[in-house]
């Protein structure tokens, strides 16, 4: 017999500014866990460093949430906290937004993941 919820999938966390949240939203990533916290921050001018770092502890603590995307540029302003961070679930992705590119070396997992090969190895 499957234990209760064994069969309940996993969600994604946004952190992002309002073009990147609506987008996912209207994809159907929306979500309210049973204590009816969003898996989302829109994140705008007035939001404060601190908020964006409670909400990446809340996303990384709540155990339905497998994925957490944060748009690099405001990745940038909790990149300390990024860089403490080493679980593997929830997995972190930093992605661009309509009005900042990816910058590849500032992605604190790509480097992590780069540190653990070398050129040899795809050899």
């Amino acid at each position: 017999m499957a234990k209760k919820g064994a069969n309940k999938g996993k969600l994604i966390a946004i952190i992002g500014d309002e073009d990147t949240c609506t987008g996912f939203l209207l994809g159907g990533i929306g979500e309210l866990d049973i204590k009816k916290r969003p898996n989302f921050l829109i994140v705008d001018k007035d939001t404060s460093f601190a908020e964006i770092e409670q909400a990446f502890n809340t996303f990384t603590n709540r155990p339905d949430i497998a994925i957490i995307l944060i748009n690099q540029h405001i990745a940038e302003q909790i990149r300390p906290t990024l860089d403490r961070y080493d679980q593997t679930i929830p997995s972190v992705l930093e992605i661009p937004s309509k009005e900042h590119p990816y910058d590849p070396s500032k992605d604190s997992i790509l480097r992590r993941a780069k540190g653990m090969f070398n050129a040899d190895d795809f050899r």
